[in-house]
């Protein structure tokens, strides 16, 4: 039986989800269990997604993909005649509104969500304001106690830019790399008149280990508003396991908005090169004797 690859574009509102992957017990809701049960109920056969990236409970998406195979005879059903793009408004009718499924593509070949990823972006909003968050924004922004300095937090975030093991700001998950490459981060102060003291972090990586993006926010959060100075982050990049000294922000204000990836042709290389195991870098700090 042949199979088809087919590429999903969605988003989703995490509040009200335990993370993207399914869980054994039938009672949590989480964002692949969801659409996996959908979408096996509507094409008549079991399916099993591939994601660009795994977020954690409550965490939010713009721009996640996912891939999934299918027979081909599934996709000759009447309602959807071989055209992927009908399961958008088929799926609308079996998914709950914080969940929506933007398109649905036949996949290049070698296209694969996960591995053949470039690299993914993120954004965190956070108000230190003590009123907290907007009313209407609630579910998205964070809420930090402490007024913060932004440019002592962007002094921050921009030593953490680059080829790192940053396992200190990982939770440990046996036999697997903390070395990531940290492309972009940077924040913004984004207030407006009805929510001042807003900010907002843009990070851009090859890939995320479980829980960095909230350690990078909270690490920077923790030094913006004075409870230590940027020496802290060469000192984190030194550690070889998850620190305690760093306090992960909270998942309410993350929300992963861009997966890019390369040209069809370049799909099959990509996740090749992902696939294998990346060099350790140097200690923070040290160069290399030329």
């Amino acid at each position: 039986m042949s199979a088809t690859r087919l590429r999903l574009d969605l988003a989703y509102d995490g509040t009200d989800f335990h993370g993207w992957a399914a869980q054994k017990d039938p009672e949590l809701r989480t964002v692949q269990g969801e659409l996996e049960k959908a979408l096996t109920l509507i094409l008549r056969t079991p399916i099993e997604l591939t994601v660009a990236g795994r977020t954690d409970a409550g965490v939010h998406a713009t721009g996640q993909v996912a891939h999934v195979d299918v027979p081909e005879e599934s996709l000759q059903q009447r309602s959807i005649d071989g055209d992927p793009a009908r399961l958008v408004r088929r799926l609308g009718r079996f998914l709950r509104d914080d969940l929506v499924i933007r398109d649905v593509t036949f996949a290049p070949k070698d296209f694969d969500a996960r591995f053949s990823a470039l690299d993914r972006t993120y954004s965190y909003r956070v108000t230190t304001h003590p009123s907290g968050a907007n009313p209407l924004r609630t579910r998205d922004t964070a809420v930090w106690n402490r007024p913060v300095d932004l440019d002592v937090m962007n002094a921050a975030a921009s030593m953490l830019i680059g080829l790192q093991d940053f396992a200190a700001f990982c939770k440990a998950r046996p036999h697997a790399t903390t070395v990531r490459e940290l492309l972009e981060f940077s924040w913004e102060d984004i207030s407006t008149p009805d929510q001042p003291q807003l900010y907002r972090a843009h990070v851009v990586a090859d890939a995320f280990c479980w829980s960095m993006v909230r350690s990078l926010v909270g690490a920077c959060l923790k030094i913006g508003q004075g409870n230590a100075d940027t020496g802290l982050i060469l000192e984190l990049l030194n550690e070889q396991s998850r620190s305690s000294r760093i306090p992960v922000a909270p998942a309410k204000g993350l929300s992963l908005t861009q997966v890019r990836y390369p040209s069809v042709d370049k799909l099959g290389e990509r996740a090749l090169t992902t696939r294998a195991r990346r060099d350790q870098p140097q200690p923070a700090g040290e160069t290399t004797a030329m």
